[in-house]
């Protein structure tokens, strides 16, 4: 996915091309459209006055001296007589063919304009070619002999030491500018980056991550929007965790007074009574489960859970946890096994016991008479791995992407059986111990929860 700055960045090199294909474009238009034939015509009275002065000498050595001269001024002269005797001044051509139409409009008396009408390859660039044709040619006539004089400005004359500054300081301001915009973009799109960070963290309920964007332009205003939506968030999430948390407490004594009266009642009662006193007894045992789930979830969240950590041989309290487990997978028609590496592991006794055996009855529950549960325990060198696979019922990519929220049935059919707690209490015990928790599984062909605990130091 490209990023902002790539976009930006992107976007100005885009636009410093495209005004360069424009700059040259326009360059074009005014090169063919008033340089090319100025500069032909300027040429032309050059090479008449040079022609007229050569014609007023007798000697040879006079004229080819005055000729050298000329070109050590900065031009490229070629005398061409209709012999076909050649005579080169200056800088030597690099293409010193001329066309037998050139020379005969001038050995006619006409004037040859081929800086008028040379069509090079490069636009404007022709204009540099260093070609014979792309001359302008006159006719000389010394001594009784008439002459081809063809003639352009070297193009070291062209190229100026002011011109080369000229051109250096162009290139200079393109280059500046583009290093400029790319750094302008960078400072511009850190603070947006800073934002999406943000915007992490509270998806993942973090709310004391420190946004550090001092600005006093638009991108400021929206961070200390940010701020004060995420102290909103982080206050608003407090109240709730506590009122859960009072809530759940305070539920206790009123359900288990429930349980209590309905366990009686089904000692004195007959009949249908009794069903019913053995429902209410059921679905306050059910709803005591509940708030003591939302009760330990809650405290993990506000890490107020008062954990103790001690050294445990976990392939002990996973056998342990197997063994409570076993009647029921016998019940369903279940093979239970396992494989357990001997590790020891520090943490909290309790908390770990919770989430195997959620994990466990998990996989128990979602697996048909005639499936498999299977818990391995292995170390390596990186992490200690538990894992809890199964036959059963297995998840889409949906159910995987949403498993571990609190209150999520896989089974809506199952809404009775169980809390739907879990799983989420399962991954905060699992980063409570600064480890990690994820699922493997195909629809149909079972589930394998992994979880990985670093090793204690």
């Amino acid at each position: 996915m490209k990023t902002l700055y790539r976009k930006l960045s992107v976007a100005t090199f885009v636009i410093l091309l495209l005004s360069t294909a424009a700059g040259f474009v326009l360059a074009n238009v005014v090169y063919y459209s008033v340089t090319k034939e100025k500069l032909d015509a300027q040429n032309v009275q050059l090479a008449e006055q040079i022609a007229q002065t050569t014609a007023y000498f007798t000697d040879d050595a006079q004229a080819t001296t005055y000729l050298q001269s000329v070109g050590g001024m900065g031009y490229q002269i070629k005398l061409i007589s209709q012999r076909g005797d050649m005579f080169a001044f200056g800088t030597t051509f690099q293409k010193h063919t001329i066309a037998d139409d050139a020379l005969a409009t001038v050995f006619a008396g006409n004037v040859y304009h081929g800086i008028e009408h040379f069509n090079g390859k490069y636009f404007f660039i022709e204009h540099f070619s260093n070609d014979l044709q792309n001359t302008v040619g006159v006719p000389v006539t010394y001594r009784g002999e008439t002459y081809a004089m063809f003639l352009r400005p070297n193009n070291d004359m062209l190229f100026s030491d002011m011109h080369m500054m000229l051109g250096s300081f162009l290139v200079g301001i393109f280059i500046v500018s583009l290093i400029g915009v790319f750094l302008m973009t960078r400072k511009l799109i850190r603070p947006i980056t800073q934002l999406t960070e943000a915007t992490y963290a509270i998806a993942n309920e973090n709310f004391s991550y420190t946004l550090n964007v001092t600005r006093n332009d638009e991108i400021g205003e929206l961070a200390n929007s940010f701020t004060r939506m995420q102290q909103q968030l982080a206050h608003n999430a407090e109240a709730r965790k506590a009122f859960i948390s009072n809530v759940s407490h305070d539920f206790q004594s009123p359900l288990m007074n429930i349980q209590g009266y309905a366990s009686l009642l089904q000692q004195d009662v007959q009949g249908e009574a009794k069903h019913y006193a053995s429902i209410i007894e059921e679905e306050s045992k059910r709803l005591s489960n509940l708030t003591k789930q939302l009760l330990l979830l809650t405290s993990l969240e506000q890490a107020s859970y008062p954990s103790e950590h001690k050294a445990i041989a976990l392939d002990v309290q996973l056998k342990t946890v197997v063994r409570h487990h076993l009647w029921r997978a016998e019940e369903k028609g279940i093979e239970l096994s396992y494989e357990l590496a001997p590790v020891t592991f520090i943490g909290d006794e309790e908390l770990l016991y919770n989430a195997w055996e959620n994990l466990l009855s998990n996989a128990i529950k979602y697996t048909n008479a005639g499936g498999e549960v299977r818990v391995t325990l292995q170390t390596t060198a990186q992490h200690i791995t538990v894992c809890v696979e199964d036959t059963g019922i297995g998840l889409t990519e949906q159910q995987r992407a949403q498993v571990f929220e609190r209150f999520y049935r896989v089974d809506a059919a199952r809404k009775k059986d169980g809390t739907g707690l879990g799983l989420a209490i399962v991954e905060e015990v699992v980063r409570a111990h600064n480890g990690i928790i994820y699922v493997k599984s195909e629809l149909g062909l079972g589930s394998e929860f992994i979880v990985q605990l670093p090793h204690s130091d």
